[in-house]
């Protein structure tokens, strides 16, 4: 095979392609210009590197001002402004907690989110809960609540804690948990937020305190706490939950409790302040002061003007509670609760937060404190609640049951009697004085009056009111169902209506239904009765026609006003209403006996009858007015 040489005109070609590349590399050399240029861009991209490393060895910041949210200046120019605008707090924003973050913490009971802004809580949630639509019921959640400190600086700077970012620390101390959060001027100078968060509790430990600001927070300025709030709406009818939905208020060292207004706008100022309570219904946020706030200023707003439309929030609540300051520093220890209006959950912190509790005034409080609270806690602790109710119930109508027979005594002591007091009127028909005179003394030896009918009636109204308090703020009953009502602590229903009807609603209840035509039966036999006792006289048939109007608006006034109440308070009234109408007949028919009755008031008429000191009086008083009324007669003739 022959070999392959390199020849002369191979070499040739690669010198005459070598010198082609090196003319042409020579051709493409930059100029001194370019040059220049070309150093210039790469040291710029040198310097703009250097600049974004430095930038990502440290974090950064939001700037606490709107001026400064879209600024595009340089971070040296932004901490320039923000020690102008916030002083020693500049420092706050610099760290890497600087920034829109939350910290949770969950026990059984609850589930709490602090928010690095401001050092609040930025969510409540209670575990064990749910609302009518059975959404978990959230206190705090999507800023509805808002708590700032209002302080004054040494350098005349006047700052709120809620614009400004504290760093936050958890800590376990035992079974409890701690979080801290410090909005710092140093890493040894800060105002502190400490809460301390005990497991199965709905109370929280919180201090506010200050350590070694004595130099920067000016303490002969107002530092003023403000804690606002608008209250979820949580219940069926968001018409009824915000009945119950009040700012109620402990003051003057434990000896008062009052509230806001109910409706529209109210605002108060008071003294000596102990704890004050957000209500909801049936859930409450509460602060708890250690020592008591020298002064708060109180607001409450009604927000639902349109129960169609306002279906999201009922309540804003205010408060601005001016603290003091000792010694150069900030301590404040306080408490929050966060739970169920519960009166035996509130009985256990021992700070009478259970008379936030609406369960009436006076003896009607202590009537529901010390009779129906325990028994109803008894008997549910042992039946379902509907159950108990009735059996409830059917005990205080026991009770109440000798009330109701002196009522129907004194109308058949009357209806016996009425014939002569008929009698007397149409003999004394031209002198009303000594008609009455002889009607007076006639009822005494008979021992019969109308008065002795109406007392009975009289007494049985604290426990009306006192229950009337206390079916809507019974705790036990939410969520509880019975036969066809799904919550005994709001509405029944039985059919939804297209369309709504003022005050009624756009749904019908039966519970309120019963109840209206057990009333209309009792009223129309009490009413019968009450008439057939009264002596004839004039005006009488007016008044007959009045209490024939009564028979029907009774029960009308049932029917639409409590169509949207509690169907527990409304299956109370149908079965008392019934049982109040079995006790009357059986009074009647096998205990009463008119003709007895008559016979013991003869008896009663023939023996000498006393007159106590009042009758004396009454009968002293007709005579002196009969005596002048004769003199007059003289003078005119």
């Amino acid at each position: 095979m022959e070999e392959k040489k390199l020849d002369i005109n191979s070499i040739i070609g690669f010198v005459i392609i070598f010198g082609i590349l090196l003319f042409m590399l020579w051709q493409n050399k930059p100029t001194e210009e370019e040059q220049a240029a070309e150093k210039a861009k790469q040291e710029q991209l040198a310097k703009e590197q250097k600049a974004k490393e430095e930038n990502q060895k440290k974090e950064t910041y939001e700037t606490t001002s709107e001026d400064y949210s879209n600024s595009t200046s340089s971070d040296s120019t932004q901490l320039v402004a923000l020690k102008n605008k916030l002083g020693a707090f500049a420092y706050a924003s610099t760290l890497p907690s600087a920034k829109d973050a939350t910290t949770e913490v969950k026990t059984e009971l609850l589930t709490l989110k602090f928010s690095n802004k401001g050092g609040f809580l930025s969510e409540v949630k209670l575990n064990k809960f749910v609302n009518y639509d059975s959404v978990p019921i959230y206190l705090i959640k999507d800023k509805n609540t808002a708590f700032n400190l209002t302080f004054g600086t040494t350098d005349n700077r006047t700052l709120n804690t809620e614009e400004l970012y504290f760093q936050p620390t958890v800590t376990n101390n035992g079974n409890n948990t701690v979080v801290s959060m410090r909005l710092k001027v140093s890493e040894s100078e800060f105002l502190e937020y400490r809460y301390e968060i005990q497991p199965d509790n709905y109370m929280l430990n919180f201090t506010i305190r200050s350590q070694g600001l004595n130099d920067v927070i000016n303490t002969s300025k107002e530092i003023e706490l403000a804690w606002k709030m608008k209250t979820f709406r949580h219940d069926q009818s968001i018409t009824y939950e915000n009945r119950y939905t009040r700012l109620t208020y402990q003051y003057e060292n434990g000896d008062k409790v009052d509230k806001l207004s109910q409706g529209g706008e109210d605002e108060e100022t008071e003294e000596n302040i102990n704890w004050l309570s957000y209500r909801q219904h049936f859930f409450s946020s509460i602060l708890v002061a250690d020592k008591p706030f020298e002064t708060a200023k109180l607001t409450s707003k009604d927000l639902v003007e349109d129960e169609e439309v306002d279906t999201l929030f009922t309540k804003q609540y205010t408060s601005k509670l001016p603290m003091s300051v000792a010694a150069g520093e900030i301590n404040e220890p306080m408490k929050f609760y966060f739970g169920p209006t519960d009166s035996k959950i509130l009985k256990k912190y021992e700070s009478d937060l259970e008379k936030s509790i609406p369960l009436g005034w006076g003896i009607f409080g202590w009537i529901n404190k010390a009779l129906f609270i325990p028994l109803f806690g008894f008997l549910s602790s042992i039946m379902p609640y509907g159950i108990a109710i009735i059996v409830m119930t059917i005990l205080i109508k026991i009770l109440l049951s000798f009330v109701q027979y002196k009522q129907f005594l004194s109308q058949a002591k009357m209806r016996v009697l009425k014939p002569e007091l008929d009698a007397i009127r149409a003999k004394y028909k031209d002198n009303k004085l000594k008609a009455q005179q002889e009607t007076m003394a006639l009822q005494n030896k008979a021992g019969a009056s109308p008065l002795s009918g109406c007392l009975p009636g009289l007494m049985q109204i604290p426990v009306f009111y006192a229950l009337f308090m206390f079916f809507p703020t019974a705790f036990d009953l939410r969520q509880k169902s019975f036969l066809w009502a799904d919550d005994l602590s709001s509405y029944d229903v039985i059919a939804e209506l297209p369309f709504t009807i003022p005050l009624y609603g756009s749904h019908v209840s039966l519970f309120p239904i019963l109840a209206a035509i057990a009333i209309f039966f009792y009223m129309k036999m009490t009413t019968g009765d009450q008439m057939a006792s009264q002596p004839t006289q004039e005006g009488m048939p007016d008044m007959s026609k009045m209490m024939k109007y009564m028979i029907y608006f009774s029960p009308l006034l049932m029917l639409v006003f409590f169509n949207q109440y509690a169907s527990g308070l409304s299956l109370y009234y149908f079965i008392s209403n019934l049982i109040s109408i079995g006790i009357m007949l059986v009074i009647k028919n096998y205990i009463l006996d008119e003709d007895k009755i008559h016979a013991n008031i003869q008896v009663s008429k023939a023996k000498p009858k006393k007159q106590n000191r009042f009758q004396k009086k009454m009968a002293e008083m007709m005579e002196k007015a009969e005596e002048q009324k004769q003199v007059q007669q003289k003078r005119k003739k």
